[in-house]
Protein backbone atom coordinates (compact mmCIF):
# COMPACT_ATOMS: atom_id res chain seq x y z
CA UNK A 1 0.00 0.00 0.00
CA UNK A 2 2.64 2.32 0.73
CA UNK A 3 4.46 1.96 -2.79
CA UNK A 4 1.47 2.63 -4.27
CA UNK A 5 0.64 6.04 -2.04
CA UNK A 6 4.03 6.98 -3.14
CA UNK A 7 3.84 6.08 -7.00
CA UNK A 8 0.59 8.28 -6.74
CA UNK A 9 2.48 11.41 -5.00
CA UNK A 10 4.88 10.85 -7.55
CA UNK A 11 3.27 11.28 -10.63
CA UNK A 12 1.06 14.34 -8.92
CA UNK A 13 3.88 16.14 -7.51
CA UNK A 14 4.60 17.59 -10.66
CA UNK A 15 3.72 17.51 -14.89
CA UNK A 16 6.51 17.15 -16.88
CA UNK A 17 6.50 19.71 -19.45
CA UNK A 18 6.55 19.11 -23.07
CA UNK A 19 8.27 20.95 -25.61
CA UNK A 20 5.51 22.97 -28.09
CA UNK A 21 5.94 24.38 -31.57
CA UNK A 22 4.84 27.90 -31.78
CA UNK A 23 5.25 30.93 -34.52
CA UNK A 24 7.54 33.60 -33.03
CA UNK A 25 5.12 36.29 -35.61
CA UNK A 26 1.54 36.56 -36.68
CA UNK A 27 1.67 34.01 -39.83
CA UNK A 28 -1.50 35.08 -42.19
CA UNK A 29 -3.39 32.29 -43.74
CA UNK A 30 -2.21 30.62 -46.74
CA UNK A 31 1.46 31.53 -45.75
CA UNK A 32 4.59 28.93 -46.21
CA UNK A 33 5.98 28.03 -43.02
CA UNK A 34 9.70 28.80 -43.03
CA UNK A 35 12.06 27.34 -40.05
CA UNK A 36 12.83 31.01 -38.47
CA UNK A 37 9.08 31.82 -38.34
CA UNK A 38 8.89 28.72 -35.11
CA UNK A 39 10.61 28.11 -31.94
CA UNK A 40 9.96 25.70 -29.17
CA UNK A 41 8.17 26.79 -25.89
CA UNK A 42 7.94 24.55 -23.00
CA UNK A 43 4.33 23.88 -22.59
CA UNK A 44 1.80 21.16 -21.72
CA UNK A 45 -1.12 21.64 -24.46
CA UNK A 46 -3.05 18.52 -25.43
CA UNK A 47 -3.10 18.10 -29.59
CA UNK A 48 -0.54 20.67 -30.01
CA UNK A 49 2.27 19.88 -32.21
CA UNK A 50 5.77 19.39 -31.05
CA UNK A 51 8.24 18.48 -34.12
CA UNK A 52 9.01 21.78 -36.28
CA UNK A 53 10.49 19.21 -39.16
CA UNK A 54 6.84 18.29 -39.94
CA UNK A 55 5.59 21.85 -39.91
CA UNK A 56 8.33 23.30 -41.80
CA UNK A 57 7.16 23.44 -45.55
CA UNK A 58 3.68 23.53 -44.84
CA UNK A 59 1.07 26.20 -45.54
CA UNK A 60 -1.43 27.81 -42.49
CA UNK A 61 -4.85 26.75 -43.29
CA UNK A 62 -6.07 30.03 -40.52
CA UNK A 63 -3.77 32.77 -38.89
CA UNK A 64 -1.28 31.58 -36.55
CA UNK A 65 -0.17 34.00 -33.91
CA UNK A 66 2.95 34.59 -32.40
CA UNK A 67 3.70 32.52 -28.57
CA UNK A 68 0.08 30.35 -29.73
CA UNK A 69 0.50 26.24 -29.95
CA UNK A 70 -0.36 24.82 -33.74
CA UNK A 71 -2.84 22.37 -33.57
CA UNK A 72 -2.82 19.96 -36.31
CA UNK A 73 -5.44 21.63 -38.52
CA UNK A 74 -4.41 24.57 -38.27
CA UNK A 75 -1.39 23.64 -41.20
CA UNK A 76 -1.87 21.45 -44.57
CA UNK A 77 0.50 20.57 -47.69
CA UNK A 78 1.25 23.75 -49.92
CA UNK A 79 -1.51 24.62 -52.34
CA UNK A 80 -1.04 23.37 -55.51
CA UNK A 81 -4.21 24.79 -57.40
CA UNK A 82 -6.20 28.65 -56.20
CA UNK A 83 -9.55 29.71 -56.91
CA UNK A 84 -10.30 30.35 -60.68
CA UNK A 85 -7.61 28.73 -62.04
CA UNK A 86 -7.94 27.02 -65.48
CA UNK A 87 -7.18 22.97 -64.62
CA UNK A 88 -7.08 19.81 -66.87
CA UNK A 89 -9.85 17.49 -65.16
CA UNK A 90 -8.57 13.91 -65.71
CA UNK A 91 -11.62 10.94 -66.05
CA UNK A 92 -10.13 7.69 -66.64
CA UNK A 93 -12.81 4.70 -66.19
CA UNK A 94 -11.39 1.14 -67.63
CA UNK A 95 -9.13 2.04 -70.60
CA UNK A 96 -11.01 5.17 -71.43
CA UNK A 97 -9.57 8.64 -70.08
CA UNK A 98 -10.52 11.75 -70.93
CA UNK A 99 -8.86 14.90 -70.35
CA UNK A 100 -11.05 18.50 -70.02
CA UNK A 101 -10.09 21.80 -69.46
CA UNK A 102 -11.62 23.22 -65.82
CA UNK A 103 -12.23 26.28 -63.29
CA UNK A 104 -10.99 25.68 -59.98
CA UNK A 105 -13.66 26.63 -57.24
CA UNK A 106 -11.55 26.50 -54.79
CA UNK A 107 -7.92 26.13 -53.60
CA UNK A 108 -6.25 22.93 -52.54
CA UNK A 109 -2.94 20.85 -52.06
CA UNK A 110 -2.69 17.47 -53.09
CA UNK A 111 -5.04 14.89 -52.25
CA UNK A 112 -7.35 17.70 -50.98
CA UNK A 113 -11.22 17.56 -52.91
CA UNK A 114 -12.59 20.78 -54.27
CA UNK A 115 -15.51 21.86 -56.91
CA UNK A 116 -14.30 22.65 -60.26
CA UNK A 117 -16.31 23.35 -63.54
CA UNK A 118 -15.85 21.68 -66.64
CA UNK A 119 -15.26 24.85 -68.95
CA UNK A 120 -17.57 22.95 -72.16
CA UNK A 121 -20.34 21.68 -69.97
CA UNK A 122 -20.20 24.11 -67.65
CA UNK A 123 -21.04 21.26 -65.32
CA UNK A 124 -19.66 21.67 -61.51
CA UNK A 125 -17.89 18.72 -60.64
CA UNK A 126 -15.87 17.39 -57.03
CA UNK A 127 -12.73 16.28 -57.68
CA UNK A 128 -8.93 15.64 -55.82
CA UNK A 129 -6.66 17.65 -56.83
CA UNK A 130 -3.12 14.91 -57.75
CA UNK A 131 0.46 16.12 -57.42
CA UNK A 132 0.94 17.18 -61.06
CA UNK A 133 -1.63 20.09 -60.56
CA UNK A 134 -4.53 18.38 -62.45
CA UNK A 135 -7.84 17.26 -61.10
CA UNK A 136 -9.06 13.83 -60.81
CA UNK A 137 -13.06 13.27 -61.33
CA UNK A 138 -14.34 10.36 -60.34
CA UNK A 139 -18.38 9.58 -61.14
Amino acid sequence: MRILLALISLCLAGAALAETVVPVRTLRANTIIAPGDLTLRSADVPGALSDPAGIIGQETRVTLYAGRPIRPGDIGPPALVTRNQIVTLNFTAGGLRILADGRALGRGGAGDRIRVMNLSSRTTLFGTVLPDGTIKVSQ
